[in-house]
């Protein structure tokens, strides 16, 4: 057994062990060093501006202090895994009739992926060292950006996300908890400078200030965690984006130190990179859990998934596409028969939508999907069906 009471040794072997299974970086925080941070996630609650994800107030006293989710804790061993991009994510978003998927979901979920890889590693540390261990990768009360940073492996950017000086701002993280007193590494410090570009690219103003994101109009959000239809007025700045958004991401400067990730199955899929709008909007639901298998797209679900497209149709300018969203107005999900007529709304002639709608609204069973169809109607008569 290695002796943990020898620093140097000891944390030299837990790094080559730690690479040796795939991970690109380490470091070890205390388990009391969320600090600041936890103040601003409280802000953050205290606004609402988590939205409906309930689940993250639900703990909100564990997130804030890892040694209430495990007071065992002594020591934090927080690693990181590389997903760069062989290519600019901000290219797909000029390709308006082809869906923009975030980098990280264009490939097998990173979850499973890395979950095993912690697994793997806390069995060595147990068996080299001894004590007790958890694991934990973005599917527990853990805010995983701060402790990144106390650790060492980077810092929270103005939009939120960590970045790296080495990584840029692709680094899948993962937590191991142990009962072990290890050496703590120093904290990562803030180099964001003056720079804004972050903040400036966002098409929904998500950020009202650095370091302050207002999830409920973050796309990464609106396409993945919101269940109901998307907000009409953000509708427009959406794009072509059909699950995630990278442009906070992508436009930092440090990427210029990034490098393409190493891990075959988190690269991107081919048929993922730039997907055809039109063949998205025909997936039913066994088509959909065929293509996203293993991947994270798979858990939104095929009527969230396809509401995302018909958005994109709509943003797509090609009235070519009209025909997908008037196929979709019959269909048994009232999310996506509701997205069908926005995004017929932004593609049809305003004579054409009317006619369109009045033979529509008596047999639409649900009033929200009324409500929209009522909606445009309106606007198209005012001789404007935007946003």
């Amino acid at each position: 057994m290695l002796n943990s009471s020898e620093p140097g040794s000891f944390r030299d072997a837990l790094s080559r062990k730690a690479i040796a299974r795939g991970f690109d970086c380490l470091g070890v925080a205390d388990p009391g060093a969320i600090g600041e941070a936890a103040n601003y996630f409280r802000a953050f609650l205290d606004s609402g501006a988590h939205g409906d994800m309930d689940w993250l107030a639900a703990h909100a006293e564990r997130r804030t202090d890892p040694r209430v989710l495990w007071p065992a804790v002594r020591s934090i061993i927080m690693l990181g895994v590389n997903y760069g991009p062989d290519e600019d994510p901000l290219a797909i978003l000029q390709q308006r009739t082809r869906g923009a998927i975030s980098v990280y979901a264009q490939g097998d979920d990173y979850h499973d992926l890395i979950k095993k890889r912690l697994k793997s590693l806390a069995r060595w540390l147990v068996a080299s060292a001894g004590g007790d261990v958890k694991v934990f990768v973005d599917t527990a009360a853990v805010m995983e950006k701060p402790l990144a940073q106390a650790a060492g492996l980077g810092w929270q950017g103005k939009h939120t996300n960590l970045v790296s000086r080495e990584f840029g701002s692709w680094l899948f993280l993962g937590a191991i908890f142990t009962t072990l007193d290890l050496p703590r590494d120093a904290a990562d410090t803030d180099h964001c400078g003056s720079c804004r570009a972050c903040l400036d690219i966002c098409p929904t103003a998500a950020f009202p200030a650095p370091y302050k994101l207002d999830a409920r109009r973050c796309i990464s959000y609106l396409t993945i965690e919101s269940k109901g239809p998307i907000p009409r007025e953000l509708r427009g700045a959406i794009g072509n984006r059909i699950y995630g958004c990278d442009d906070c991401l992508a436009v930092c400067p440090w990427n210029k130190f990034a490098q393409a990730g190493r891990e075959t199955k988190l690269a991107a899929r081919e048929n993922l990179r730039a997907p055809a709008l039109a063949e998205l909007a025909r997936l039913g639901d066994s088509a959909f859990r065929a293509l996203f298998a293993r991947s994270p797209v798979k858990r939104i679900g095929r009527d969230r998934f396809v509401r995302n497209v018909l958005i994109a149709i709509g943003n797509s300018g090609d009235s070519v596409l009209a025909e997908e969203a008037e196929r979709l107005l019959t269909d048994d999900s009232a999310l996506v028969r509701g997205a069908a007529v926005w995004a017929l709304s932004q593609l049809l002639p305003r004579d054409k939508f009317a006619a369109r709608a009045a033979a529509a609204i008596s047999g639409e069973p649900d009033a929200s999907v009324r409500e929209e169809w009522s909606c445009y109607v309106v606007r198209a008569f005012a001789g404007t069906t935007k946003p």
